[in-house]
């Protein structure tokens, strides 16, 4: 009688065993596993300063005088419209970008290249460009402020017509609000006049004198 019992319990126990088992080591594993020592990220807070601080540097090294200029103060680049045969309207220009009346483009740091007239101030078109950093050194595929419009600036003057062609076009306002970049024109116009006021009093004129309106500086 007494074996019967002690073999019905073993029978118990063991069936208990293969219920319980796989719980009990689940939970053995989850223990493990929190218990597991996470490997530290080396995460560098100061590394996109240092990342943008280079590309200033870089970028200043490359435009001219009058452009590092204009983005250290306003945080924009003016490009001026290069094309021989002027900007057509397939392309987002006007009858009198094709008759040859000047244009340019404002560059912003990770936004759409703006053409406008500068005569009347009227936008004309936004060209979306995109330059992803691809080694991703930074935690992202983003490129620092500077090296953006660098890469901006380069495929400007370096190959307007392709930029254009391969850009997506869009009408003002898609992404870059038409009352920002009115206000930035201003700005710049300002800027300019200030700028011409300097290089007056540096010349030796001591009243620094406008030399013409705001605004009315040509293309180059």
């Amino acid at each position: 009688m007494a074996l019967a019992l002690v073999a019905t319990t073993i029978v118990i126990l063991a069936l208990l065993w293969e219920v319980s088992w796989p719980a009990a080591a689940e939970h053995l594993e989850r223990r493990r596993a929190g218990r597991a020592r996470v490997p530290s990220l080396d995460i560098d807070p100061g590394r996109e300063r240092r990342a943008e601080q280079r590309a200033r540097q870089l970028l200043r090294s490359c435009v001219n005088e009058e452009e590092w200029e204009m983005y250290r103060d306003l945080g924009f680049i003016r490009v001026w419209g290069a094309l021989a045969e002027g900007l057509d309207r397939d392309r987002g220009g006007t009858v009198a970008t094709e008759l040859g009346a000047p244009y340019a483009y404002l560059l912003y740091p990770h936004k759409p290249i703006v053409a406008y007239l500068p005569q009347t101030r009227e936008l004309l078109n936004e060209y979306c460009v995109d330059f992803p950093d691809e080694t991703r050194p930074y935690g992202s595929a983003r490129l620092p402020d500077s090296d953006d419009v660098l890469a901006k600036w380069m495929a400007l003057t370096g190959d307007e017509r392709r930029l254009i062609e391969t850009a997506n076009m869009h009408l003002p306002g898609r992404q870059v609000d038409p009352k920002r970049v009115r206000r930035d024109l201003w700005r710049l116009q300002e800027w300019e006049r200030q700028r011409m006021r300097r290089r007056a009093r540096a010349q030796g004129d001591p009243a620094g004198r406008d030399t013409g309106p705001a605004g009315s500086v040509s293309a180059p």
